[in-house]
C-alpha cells in the first residue's frame, strides 16, 4: 500500500485525521493505509503567500495576491531541499504517484519517497492555476510568472536547508530553467522530460486536442465556475498516447492519471517556447550544476527536431550548448518510457541517479 498518499486520496486521509483522531479503526476503513503501519513520513501540507507578477501597464491599477500549495516531505537532518514543479496538466501529485498496482513493488513510483529513504527533504508545488494553489485569471499565467512564484517560494525556504535546487517535469522543467537562469538562487538544477529541441510535429497535435478543463468531466465542477475558457487539460482518454508511449500501457497508472490530471493555461506555453528556444535559452544564464533526464520521449527526443537520447552521453552532448556557464552538466537516459517517465516501472533507475547527483552537490 502507499506510504505517501496522494492526490484527492491524500486530502481526504488528512482531512479525517485532523477530526476523527479517536476514531482510528474507521479511518483505516477510509483511508490509504502505510505498508508498515508503525511507520510515519512526516510529509506537510504548505501553503504560501505570492505576489503573482504583472505586466506594466497593470502594477499601477491591479495588485494580485496568491497562495502556492507545497506538499513538504523533509527526512530528519536533511540539508539538501529539492523543489519540484510538475508540468503542464499535472499537479503535485506526479511527484508522489500512489496508485495501487498488481505489483507492489511499483509503489516505488512516488519520488518524494525515493528522495526521503535517501535523506534528501522535497517540496512539490502545486503551479498557480492548478490543485489547492490560486487560480488568478489565466492571461496572468506564464512561465515566467509560473517561475517567479516559484522564486518567492524558495526564499521562503532557503534558510532551513544548506543548499536548495530546483527541478522540474515539462514545462515544469522550463520554469525550473528561467528561475534558476533570473534569480540565480539555487545550487542545482534538474529537468525531466523537457530538452532544448522540441519536436513540434509531435508537440503541436497534443496541443490541439487540448480542451477547455470548464467542459472536462473530471475537471469541470472545479473550473466550471472561474469562466476561464483558456484552463486547458486533456482530452478524456489521450494521456496514455500523449504522454506515456511507448511505456507499457497499464491500466492501473492510466486510470490514475487520468483521474488526477490538472490543467496548464495557454499563456505558459508562450515563454516557454520564447525563452527556452535554442536561439537565446535562458540555461546560458545558469552557472550551477544541471542534471538533464530523459525517456525514449517523442515530444522531446530524435527527429526531425529532438535531442539525442540514446544514452546519457550522447544526451549530454546534445543539451551542452545550451549551458556553457554551468559548471557541471549531468545527463541520464531512462528507456522505455515516454514523457511522464515517473509513470515508468522502472522509474527507481532515474530516481537514484538524481538522488547521487544531488549528494555531489
Amino acid at each position: 500500500m502507499r506510504l505517501f498518499p496522494s492526490g484527492p486520496k491524500r486530502i481526504r486521509f488528512r482531512r479525517m485525521c485532523a477530526t476523527l483522531t479517536a476514531a482510528i479503526g474507521m479511518v483505516a476503513l477510509l483511508a490509504p493505509v502505510p505498508a508498515d503501519a508503525g511507520e510515519s513520513w512526516p510529509c506537510q501540507d504548505r501553503t504560501y503567500s505570492v505576489q503573482i507578477p504583472l505586466p506594466e501597464f497593470l502594477m499601477s491599477v491591479l495588485s494580485e495576491q496568491g497562495s502556492m500549495y507545497g506538499h513538504l516531505c523533509s527526512p530528519p537532518g536533511a540539508k539538501t531541499l529539492a523543489v519540484l514543479i510538475p508540468g503542464g496538466t499535472y499537479n503535485s501529485s506526479y511527484w508522489d504517484i500512489g496508485y495501487l498496482p498488481q505489483d507492489r513493488a511499483l509503489q516505488s513510483r512516488s519520488f518524494q519517497m525515493a528522495m526521503y529513504n535517501a535523506g534528501i527533504a522535497t517540496l512539490a508545488v502545486d503551479r498557480l492555476g492548478t490543485g489547492h494553489s490560486s487560480k488568478p485569471p489565466s492571461v496572468l499565467l506564464t512561465a515566467s510568472s509560473q517561475a517567479a512564484t516559484v522564486h518567492q517560494v524558495i526564499g521562503k525556504m532557503r534558510s532551513q536547508y544548506d543548499k536548495v535546487i530546483v527541478g522540474g517535469h515539462s514545462i515544469g522543467s522550463a520554469m525550473a530553467l528561467i528561475e534558476a537562469g533570473t534569480y540565480r538562487d539555487v545550487d542545482g538544477v534538474f529537468t525531466t522530460g523537457f530538452t532544448h529541441g522540441m519536436n513540434y510535429t509531435v508537440v503541436a497535435p497534443t496541443l490541439a486536442k487540448m480542451t477547455p478543463a470548464a467542459v472536462d468531466p473530471v475537471l469541470g465542477n472545479k473550473y466550471r465556475d472561474l469562466k476561464d475558457l483558456a484552463y486547458l487539460t486533456t482530452s478524456p482518454g489521450s494521456r496514455y498516447q500523449d504522454f506515456h508511449t511507448p511505456g507499457p500501457r497499464d491500466p492501473d497508472a492510466i486510470t490514475y492519471d487520468e483521474d488526477t490530471k490538472d490543467v496548464f493555461a495557454a499563456t505558459e506555453a508562450v515563454d516557454v517556447i520564447l525563452l527556452n528556444s535554442q536561439i537565446t535559452p535562458i540555461s546560458q544564464r545558469i552557472t550551477v550544476p544541471v542534471m538533464v533526464v530523459q525517456g525514449d520521449d517523442p515530444n522531446y527526443c530524435g527527429p526531425p527536431l529532438g535531442a539525442t537520447c540514446t544514452s546519457g552521453e550522447t544526451l549530454r552532448r546534445s543539451e551542452a550548448p545550451y549551458y556553457p556557464k554551468s559548471p557541471r552538466l549531468s545527463a541520464y537516459v531512462l528507456h522505455g518510457y515516454g514523457h511522464s517517465i515517473n509513470y515508468a516501472p522502472n522509474a527507481p533507475e532515474y530516481y537514484k541517479h538524481i538522488a547521487d547527483w544531488l549528494h555531489t552537490l
